[in-house]
């Protein structure tokens, strides 16, 4: 990792000022051959999400921040890295009628598959199911100019499967962000379930214990434990650092081996049912990260979405069935 440094001479945007001088840094390196060089946007915002852009001595953040004249840049770079790709261990998945739950003019419920994103990341032509969304509105409305809109009010871990909504107008955006906010439950209430506007199902699979009863409630504070630099993980911090998170379980079945779990989380914290169960010694089968044994993929499952539908006020509820 060199530190390139540089005296602002123009006022201008820095991730332009940026990719302009990567370009020029490469291309004096006799390692890279200039007609293949390729500064794409995606990876100029890696250098910001890595913590590697100073201006003046100040880590920024914000690719659109405007450099001034006389201004101080540093630049943390490894050519070497900044060419690497993480190959990607998605599933291969195109969207079709099959996996279209159920839809109307205002909503579009899919089974999302296991190991397969729900939106746009940062690495370059990464399929992701928000966009199969569009495509296939698209695809069944041609004469459309331009993309349908479709929007996201909440979101699945790539590696959990089940039902996703996603809103096909505008009009119907803030309702369903308020049927999906749990920031207004009055938690400290024991029937806070019954306060829930949308009720969430999953199904959740971990190896067989006598300590896991029947029907329990974790409650714990939660938060990110990982550096935003490397992968997500959340875990058990102390009330003052951290967001209440509360699920409800209970056990569907239970052999020898394994146990079936059907998971409500009241709360909407990121690995919310991850972290309840691998802190209380249950983590799911397939889950690495979090100290579950290791599986084709991680053994959690969206089965269920219920509530009013903010239009025309029909009780739904849509379920897909899991595919171990």
């Amino acid at each position: 990792m060199k530190t390139f440094s540089y005296t602002i001479k123009t006022s201008q945007r820095i991730d332009l000022f940026l990719r302009q001088t990567l370009f020029e840094i490469l291309k004096a390196d006799k390692n890279f051959e200039s007609k293949k060089i390729a500064v794409s946007n995606s990876k100029v915002r890696r250098l910001f999400f890595s913590n590697c852009v100073r201006v003046n001595g100040r880590v920024i953040k914000n690719p659109s921040y405007v450099l001034k004249v006389a201004d101080k840049v540093e630049i943390l770079f490894d050519s070497q890295k900044f060419f690497f790709e993480k190959t990607c261990d998605d599933v291969d998945f195109e969207l079709t009628q099959n996996d279209i739950l159920f839809e109307d003019d205002y909503l579009i419920f899919v089974n999302k598959p296991h190991d397969f994103p729900c939106e746009k990341t940062i690495v370059e032509n990464r399929k992701n199911l928000h966009s199969q969304v569009i495509e296939f509105l698209h695809k069944k409305n041609p004469e459309l100019r331009n993309p349908p809109y479709v929007g996201m009010v909440h979101r699945l871990d790539k590696s959990t499967s089940g039902v996703i909504v996603f809103t096909k107008s505008r009009s119907v955006n803030k309702a369903m962000f308020d049927l999906f906010d749990s920031s207004k439950l009055d938690l400290q209430n024991e029937n806070f379930d019954f306060q829930k506007k949308v009720k969430k199902t999953y199904i959740a699979i971990v190896e067989n214990s006598p300590k896991i009863k029947d029907e329990f409630i974790v409650k714990q504070f939660v938060n990110r434990i990982a550096p935003k630099s490397s992968q997500c993980k959340w875990g058990v911090v102390p009330k003052e650092k951290g967001m209440i998170a509360i699920t409800k379980f209970c056990v569907l079945n239970r052999d020898k081996n394994f146990c079936t779990l059907e998971a409500i989380p009241i709360t909407g914290r990121t690995h919310q049912i991850r972290v309840a169960l691998s802190s209380n010694g249950f983590a799911i089968l397939g889950d690495t990260l979090y100290g579950g044994t290791r599986r084709e993929r991680l053994m959690l499952h969206a089965k269920s979405l219920e509530f009013v539908h903010p239009v025309t006020n029909e009780f739904l509820i849509v379920t897909a069935d899991e595919k171990w």
